[in-house]
């Protein structure tokens, strides 16, 4: 079967093929994975043009007008060229694209969207979100309740076209504890740990307040906060002021990238404040190295930690809730919660499982 993946966003800062696919390398993972059995292509936007051939994938970089973002129509001609079985189209807020999209293509060929955080559109572009719902065959989100939201918001028609499929996966993995700890000089027992924007959505107050009562009983425990926005630090600041003793919480700011698999292999819990997320890209890469997720109980959550049985799930913004979580970890068995994460992540998670997951999704489609 012969997949093109697209997207119908430039990105202008890129000017090279490596650097790019480096920073799509978590979603990038997935292609690789699919293309063992099936012949994948990926167009990429960004201020380059050429051919790369890189882990089993075609990769066409090309660069279009701004006008072509809303009249694709050069995009299109060449995804028709390629005489694909399958599109892939990145995102769920580009109706009206994909309405052209479906005309250039004709009957045959399926569309399958994957969603990326998006929210349903109203008005009229809610309008046109239904009539390319039309032009759709099926649709990938993180958690299938996010997608039910959408046909019960009536943005889409079918919710047998909904399917549970993770958007991007982690290139991280299990390492031994102890020399992890000997890269990030951490101390504590337990170990918890955060990775996000210290933004109101990411709900860092509250983790930060359940925390410290949490270490009033329990002083042993350390948080290390790792962020590349800090929108409440200052916030943030003036509660760990409030603590007399030494802080448990240890703000480390921006690391790069591939450092995390260091601090995620030296944490035994990782803490989420989310109160909406399209999936959860910190808490599948924790779960990979068997870092035991403390997260809020919303829906890709809910996926990600298999119903919260591979941590603990507690309601968003709800500080007792969270402390209660804390306490609770007292009681788990670390080490059984860390094999079913890695279980969980192997079999659903992977760059492996969602490679088959949506090849299932594309067999299904014809039927």
């Amino acid at each position: 079967m012969k997949f093109v993946f697209a997207s119908y966003v430039y990105t202008k800062e890129f000017n090279q093929p490596l650097p790019w696919l480096k920073r799509i390398s978590m979603y990038g993972g997935i292609l690789e994975g699919l293309s063992i059995k099936n012949t994948v292509i990926s167009i990429e936007q960004i201020d380059y043009e050429g051919y790369f051939f890189f882990n089993g994938v075609y990769y066409h970089f090309k660069r279009f007008s701004k006008a072509s973002h809303y009249f694709p129509f050069y995009l299109h001609q060449f995804v028709k060229k390629l005489q694909p079985d399958v599109v892939v189209i990145q995102g769920l807020h580009f109706p009206l694209q994909v309405i052209l999209l479906r005309l250039m293509l004709g009957k045959k060929v399926k569309i399958i969207a994957q969603h990326h955080a998006e929210i349903p559109f109203t008005g009229i572009k809610k309008k046109l979100q239904q009539i390319a719902d039309r032009c759709i065959h099926a649709y990938l989100f993180a958690s299938k309740p996010m997608g039910l939201d959408w046909v019960t918001k009536g943005n889409l028609a079918c919710p047998e076209k909904i399917h549970e499929v993770m958007e991007v996966s982690s290139l991280f993995y299990p390492d031994k504890k102890a020399e992890a700890k000997q890269q990030t000089k951490v101390s504590g027992n337990p170990i918890f740990l955060w990775v996000g924007r210290l933004n109101a959505n990411k709900d860092p107050l509250n983790v930060v307040r359940a925390f410290l009562k949490f270490t009033v009983t329990n002083p042993a425990a350390r948080l290390y906060m790792i962020y590349h926005t800090d929108e409440l630090i200052v916030d943030i600041k003036a509660l760990i002021c409030q603590n007399n003793a030494q802080s448990p919480i240890i703000l480390i700011g921006k690391v790069a990238h591939a450092e995390l698999q260091h601090w995620y292999n030296s944490a035994d819990f990782f803490i989420s404040g989310s109160h909406y997320e399209g999936s959860g890209t910190a808490v599948c890469e924790a779960m990979s190295c068997g870092c035991i997720p403390i997260v809020t109980d919303i829906f890709p959550f809910r996926m990600i930690t298999d119903n919260g049985s591979c941590g603990i799930l507690y309601e968003a913004g709800n500080e007792a809730a969270l402390l209660s979580a804390l306490e609770h970890t007292k009681l788990l068995d670390v080490n059984e919660k860390q094999q079913r994460s890695l279980a969980h992540f192997k079999s659903n998670l992977s760059f492996e499982a969602i490679a088959g997951k949506i090849q299932e999704v594309a067999i299904s489609l014809y039927k």
